[in-house]
């Protein structure tokens, strides 16, 4: 199986390369345009600012590249909020795949979310052979709000959309890298889509 990590200068790859690695797959990291079309399967993770990242996109075209991809694409934090139509982290126009907009935490609680929390609300088969409300590893400040594409949610602060999907493009916006057997089931099932 071809499966391409979207470099884009956003971290974080090291890691979902490794958690890759363990299921048996060796990943290719690329930002041309060629070898992510080619891919069998897309991820897209990140970690760091939503304005920043999309200027890096937009500068190689690989948010044109992004939108025109058929094949699975799995978005991983700041990969799914890219995904969605807007973010308030510095006033940006995200990818737009899901047309809802990506807010702030208000700071009822600490500021980001930062631990496990587990997943309410399951509805794809990227949980399949999941318990009941498992626990993932969350790092994030700014959520997608709840929508006709929330496939899973999780309440901090407020409920919100732990996993999208639309389409072939599916997100989680917890780190599945990072969130141990849960995770990797969550990679295994993106896999097998």
């Amino acid at each position: 199986m071809n499966v391409v990590i979207i470099d884009y200068n956003a971290g974080n790859t090291q890691s979902v390369i490794y958690a890759l690695n363990r299921l048996g797959v060796e990943p290719v990291l690329s930002a041309d345009q060629e070898v992510i079309q080619a891919a069998d399967k897309v991820i897209f993770p990140g970690v760091g600012e939503a304005s920043t990242a999309m200027s890096f996109l937009k500068e190689r075209k690989l948010d044109e590249v992004i939108k025109s991809l058929k094949q699975p694409v799995f978005g991983v934090c700041l990969g799914l909020q890219l995904l969605c139509r807007h973010s308030e982290e510095n006033d940006t126009d995200c990818l737009g795949i899901f047309d809802i907009n990506v807010k702030k935490f208000e700071a009822k609680l600490k500021v980001p979310q930062m631990g496990w929390n587990n997943l309410e609300a399951m509805n794809s088969p990227l949980f399949d052979g999941l318990n009941e409300a498992p626990y993932v590893y969350y790092v994030h400040s700014y959520y997608a709000e709840l929508s006709e594409y929330t496939i899973a949610e999780t309440n901090y602060v407020n409920r919100f959309s732990a996993a999208l999907n639309k389409d072939n493009f599916y997100a989680l916006q917890a780190h599945p890298e990072k969130s141990g057997k849960v995770g990797e089931r969550i990679l295994q099932n993106f896999l097998s889509l």
